[in-house]
């Protein structure tokens, strides 16, 4: 059988059982010895289904047979035919196996169901499970569905940098990054002397893409970027990570209508083709994650969104009658049991929230005319709060730097970012979408460590 295919699981299990020579390549997830009979589960990952493999009395030698333990990685060569088992339509009749790596008693996934944190544990073999096979998948489905959506809505992929001297929600929370001898660290009246390091000034990891998707949309009209962003804040809630994707898009000659037109079909397109890509992964997900995935996943994508102003949805609040942990106030911040009573109980759909008080707003949303609320916006989701966050940018010189003395934020990093409002400057919009949060959402999964491969947290830095 030197010459039959190599196919994945996945097209093996739709192919015909038609005795065709064909070999697969994977990982064995389980083992039952009948009384004549071998019955292997084999995996490869391309799909949520195992492939079914009998190895029958004389068709592999013993000793061969005997290393083909749970999660050793072998190559079976054999004939598809027709499986008299429920829930599969064919299986691999066995002729040869090749093992590539056996795996001995102490395999850390044995068939059983392991809790997530024992599976954080083992995050370099937490992949081979079920649910962690079926976040890759619904990952990788989304994250080009982002791409293509971008790309037919002529938007122009920026690659965003990494290192930056720029924090651009001015909060502090940047990782610095330095090339100084840390046991001889140069000094300058009392402080590092960033003059001396290797860029010349101080660096750190980026927070966001933005500005620079700013910059490009003030030449290319419409822009992305999607990439890895840094926050250094001591976190360790289910919803934070050191290390995050962020998708930022850009428009220029835009205000806030429209990128809330464009944030509506954005997350809607893309949830969409994620579940016609993956749908097996995400019928996994609501029943074993959360029950009503699907029925709330409808609901976004066919619902029209609703729009309401922060002081429209803190007057709801102030009248709703209940007992909500977190005080409401206008020019307070909203807090997660807000925006979900929002979003599930009095208006029953996504909603988008405008026009913020500028005091609980980065420095560079656009201030309203009525000189206290910007131009901001979020939008809510039932069953998490906010997904997006967004806003009109301050494309205003004057009112720019104005902003930034009350936020006290030093302008001297901003020389260039004053340039685009000093040449050309026009409206533009754009919004932040945590590449985890929604993955997050679309799965039913609570911790964030759940949707990052390898997770990057206070604490934990295991790869």
């Amino acid at each position: 059988m030197a010459d039959a295919p190599t196919l994945r699981v996945a097209q093996l299990l739709r192919a015909p059982a038609d005795g065709s020579p064909v070999q697969a390549e994977g990982w064995v997830r389980t083992r039952r010895d009948g009384k004549d009979v071998v019955f292997l589960e084999l995996s490869d990952g391309s799909c949520l289904a195992n492939l079914q493999v009998v190895v029958e009395p004389g068709a592999v030698a013993a000793p061969q047979l005997a290393q083909v333990a749970t999660g050793a990685s072998v190559r079976v060569a054999g004939r598809l035919a027709h499986s008299p088992g429920k829930g599969q339509a064919v299986e691999l009749k066995a002729e040869r196996i090749h093992v590539f790596g056996g795996a001995p008693p102490d395999y850390p996934l044995q068939k059983k169901r392991h809790s997530f944190e024992y599976l954080r544990s083992i995050g370099h073999l937490r992949m081979r499970s079920n649910t962690f096979g079926a976040v890759a998948r619904m990952r990788n489905a989304l994250f080009f569905a982002v791409h293509d959506f971008f790309q037919k809505e002529g938007f122009l992929f920026l690659p965003a940098p990494i290192l930056t001297a720029s924090d651009a929600e001015g909060a502090g929370e940047m990782f610095r990054v330095t090339a100084l001898d840390l046991k001889r660290v140069p000094m300058k009246e009392g402080e590092p002397d960033w003059s001396q390091d290797f860029f010349g000034r101080k660096a750190g990891l980026t927070v966001s893409g933005q500005l620079e998707a700013e910059a490009f949309a003030s030449a290319f009209v419409n822009t992305y970027t999607f990439g890895p962003t840094f926050r250094a804040e001591n976190s360790n809630t289910s919803r934070h990570a050191a290390e995050f994707w962020m998708i930022e898009p850009e428009m220029a000659f835009a205000d806030l209508a429209a990128d809330r037109a464009l944030a509506e079909r954005f997350i809607k397109a893309i949830v969409t083709a994620a579940r016609e890509r993956c749908p097996e992964d995400f019928s996994f997900c609501d029943q074993r994650l959360e029950p009503g995935l699907l029925r709330k996943l409808d609901h976004l994508q066919g619902s029209p969104f609703e729009t309401i102003s922060y002081t429209e949805a803190v007057s709801l609040l102030l009248t709703s009658g209940e007992g909500f942990e977190y005080p409401v106030a206008w020019g307070r911040d909203l807090q997660s049991e807000h925006e979900r009573w929002l979003t599930e109980k009095k208006i029953g759909r996504p909603t988008f929230v405008v026009d913020y008080p500028a005091d609980l707003k980065a420095f560079y949303m656009r201030l309203n005319d009525d000189g206290k609320t910007v131009a901001a916006m979020d939008l809510l989701v039932p069953g998490v709060g906010e997904i997006i966050g967004g806003s009109q940018r301050e494309e205003r010189l004057d009112a720019l730097q104005a902003r930034m003395r009350q936020k006290h934020i030093a302008t001297g990093d901003y020389e260039w970012y004053f340039d685009l409002r000093r040449y050309g400057t026009v409206p533009h919009s754009g919004f932040g979408l945590g590449f985890e949060r929604l993955l997050m959402y679309a799965t039913g999964l609570t911790n964030i460590r759940d949707v990052l491969p390898f997770p990057r947290t206070p604490g934990n830095l295991l790869f």
